[in-house]
């Protein structure tokens, strides 16, 4: 990956997260530690990997993305704006009564979501359905999925892994956005999941760990999880919950905790900040 491109790409990152925060402080509510933690990721797949056409959200060969920790559209639905499948200004009516913008993955109305999500584990084994719906079909898209580390602790994440690797699954990339925080603790602390990449290559993953805050590991790593045949993909995005906003970072606290107005200044400080170091 070239300089120029790396630097785009980690713009578009911190847009996404300056774009976020924006939303969450106009609807007073949203989940912004493990959106912060995702951004880069978010970044590479929609602006560098994916085969979508955001003017054609419903497009049959387009790659899937689905959100598996469902809550975390503070990520998905600042990216979607930003990719052109709807106007920016609609992220104004996020968690709004009369909007359609929910606190969760919200695909009946909103265009570019893939599925509807929040009830933490069923997200992955869809996306897993989609995957084998691809190969029944005869279709060559990739399907993408963001887990949480958290969320890993469902039982219904390891069903849909031992399905997954039984049919070979070579166009399922799976991604774990391994923040190390949940909701009231650490992972390790409320339920360690061990060695993860153990764990998947025992169902019969091929697995990678990256620095999931590295655009140019992310892109390398997609690259290589699309050359594997014969088997699914995981790729464990090593993270840090809040990333960018240094009271945030590695605090259960901010999983979903609105800032206060102080907090919000101090955070969008950070996020121009940093911003204008990218810009160079």
């Amino acid at each position: 990956m070239n300089a120029e491109k790396r630097r785009r790409l980690e713009r578009q990152a911190m847009e996404i997260r300056i774009t976020g925060l924006k939303m969450v402080e106009k609807a007073h509510s949203g989940h912004i530690g493990g959106a912060f933690s995702m951004s880069e990721l978010m970044s590479v797949l929609y602006f560098d990997k994916m085969n979508i056409r955001p003017e054609e959200p419903k497009w049959e060969d387009r790659d899937r993305f689905v959100l598996s920790k469902g809550h975390c559209t503070v990520a998905l639905y600042p990216t979607l704006a930003l990719r052109g499948f709807f106007d920016v200004s609609v992220l104004d009516t996020f968690r709004k009564i009369d909007g359609h913008l929910s606190g969760h993955a919200e695909m009946k109305y909103v265009p570019g979501v893939d599925m509807s999500t929040g009830s933490l584990g069923q997200g992955f084994s869809t996306a897993v359905g989609m995957a084998a719906g691809g190969k029944l079909a005869g279709k060559d898209f990739t399907v993408y999925a963001i887990m949480g580390d958290g969320e890993i602790q469902e039982g219904q994440i390891w069903e849909a892994c031992m399905y997954a690797g039984a049919k070979g699954l070579d166009n399922l990339i799976g991604i774990v956005d391994s923040n190390k925080v949940q909701l009231d603790g650490t992972v390790k602390e409320i339920l360690d999941t061990g060695d993860l990449v153990k764990k998947f290559e025992s169902f019969g993953f091929f697995v990678q760990s990256i620095d999931g805050h590295d655009v140019e590991a992310i892109s390398a790593a997609i690259d290589r999880a699309k050359a594997e045949k014969g088997r699914p993909s995981m790729i464990i995005a090593n993270t840090v919950k809040g990333k960018c906003i240094s009271f945030m970072e590695g605090k259960c606290e901010w999983h979903g905790k609105t800032p206060n107005e102080e907090q919000f200044k101090a955070a969008f400080d950070e996020l121009y900040a940093r911003a204008a170091e990218l810009e160079g």
